[in-house]
């Protein structure tokens, strides 16, 4: 019994060696193997930079040197010939036509500015009014069969029944608060106005005169005659007259001074 145990020691003992040296043979050849002969190594990335080209140089400018020959100097060019002037035509201006007649330039003048005729109290003081007696405008009359005819109340009523009237007069006496001379032998003109006489006023005057009995028409007037467009203080005043006159003169055009 013990040899056999001895025995089985011994084989297992040398079955152990018999393995370990089988591995200890692989082990040394892999620790014999020699190192590459090439190692790869990793470089780093490179930054690149683009430059644009410098400018490229100016040749040189060559020295003056000495003026070329005759042979090698360009010859001057030929001055251009010149052209001959062609004789001026003359024109014979055609002769006028007897049948028409030239035409004649028309200056248009500027027309003067009008100035607005305007009478203060002092030379009112003599002026016909409403009522004023007879025989100067103002009176009854001789004909007609003695009926009365008050000239100057007719026209005087006649204005102020006028809107018209008073608004051009009032417009015209605000600036100066005198009373307007409108007809003097010739009915004026006022500034702004197209016709003759103050707008309006002239268009009634006339009207009534033309309409009124004939032995009022035909009454002497001597002097200047005041007409009132109201009662209150600072109404409307309108002149008419100067020197002898009569009412059927306010009807047409009469020469101052008649």
């Amino acid at each position: 019994m013990a040899r056999r145990g001895e025995e089985r020691r011994r084989r297992t003992i040398a079955v152990a060696v018999s393995l370990g040296a089988h591995l200890l043979i692989p082990l040394a050849f892999l620790s014999a193997q020699p190192e590459p002969a090439f190692k790869t190594y990793e470089e780093p990335p490179l930054a690149v930079t683009l430059l644009a080209p410098p400018p490229p140089i100016p040749p040189p400018t060559p020295p003056p040197g000495p003026p070329l020959d005759d042979e090698a100097a360009p010859a001057p060019p030929a001055p251009p010939k010149p052209t001959p002037s062609r004789p001026a035509l003359r024109v014979r201006p055609a002769p006028p036509s007897p049948t028409v007649p030239p035409l004649v330039a028309q200056v248009t003048e500027t027309p003067a500015p009008v100035a607005l005729v305007t009478l203060g109290d002092a030379e009112l003081a003599g002026a016909r009014t409403v009522g004023a007696g007879s025989g100067d405008g103002s009176g009854t009359g001789a004909g007609g069969g003695g009926q009365p005819c008050d000239m100057v109340r007719r026209l005087q009523a006649a204005l102020r029944r006028d809107p018209e009237v008073r608004g051009a007069v009032a417009r015209a006496n605000v600036a100066t608060g005198r009373a307007i001379l409108v007809w003097d032998g010739d009915w004026l003109r006022s500034p702004g106005q197209e016709g003759k006489g103050l707008a309006g006023v002239r268009q009634a005057i006339v009207m009534e005169v033309a309409f009124a009995p004939e032995h009022c028409r035909d009454d002497p007037v001597q002097g200047l005659v005041l007409l009132s467009l109201g009662d209150h203080p600072g109404a409307g005043r309108v002149v008419l007259g100067g020197g002898a006159w009569r009412w059927t003169d306010l009807l047409g055009a009469r020469r101052r001074g008649g």
